[in-house]
Parts: C-alpha cells; sequence; structure tokens
C-alpha cells in the first residue's frame, strides 16, 4: 500500500501531490495541507485558501498582513 510522506500511514486510498518538480503521497487533505501550505508570515496558521501577499511575505488575512506593517493589503468592507 502506498505510505502517507506526513503522517507514515499505510492507505490503499493515498493519493499524489507534485509541487515545484516534487511528488509526495499523502493518505488525507490534512496531511497535504500540513507539508505543502504556507504558512502566515505573523500568526502561522497553515493558509489554505489564496492569503494576501504583500512585500515577499504571504498572510492568512489583511488584519495579520497590517500587524507586519502592511499598507496595501484590504480586507472586504
Amino acid at each position: 500500500m502506498p505510505t502517507c510522506d506526513q503522517c507514515g500511514n499505510d492507505y490503499d486510498k493515498a493519493f499524489q501531490v507534485t509541487q515545484a518538480g516534487r511528488t509526495m503521497t499523502f493518505d488525507s487533505f490534512e496531511c497535504a495541507i500540513q507539508a505543502l501550505a504556507p504558512t502566515c508570515a505573523h500568526c502561522g496558521v497553515r493558509i489554505v485558501g489564496h492569503g494576501a501577499e504583500e512585500g515577499g511575505s504571504i498572510f492568512c488575512c489583511a488584519h495579520c498582513a497590517k500587524h507586519k506593517g502592511a499598507t496595501a493589503v484590504r480586507d472586504r468592507a
């Protein structure tokens, strides 16, 4: 059976994700997110959606971006 690269679980329904030429095997989206999703430069949460980027950093939201000095990122009103 395929083995998850994140947690080591052997699982018959494992899947592979290729990112930047590297292919990894996972048993769940949870493990794929832990291994591949970027983290917010302010609070450290895994960013599953688009996030917000400014000045070479990625943030989970405009609130966190503002805490790090970003000025162009805005939440929806």
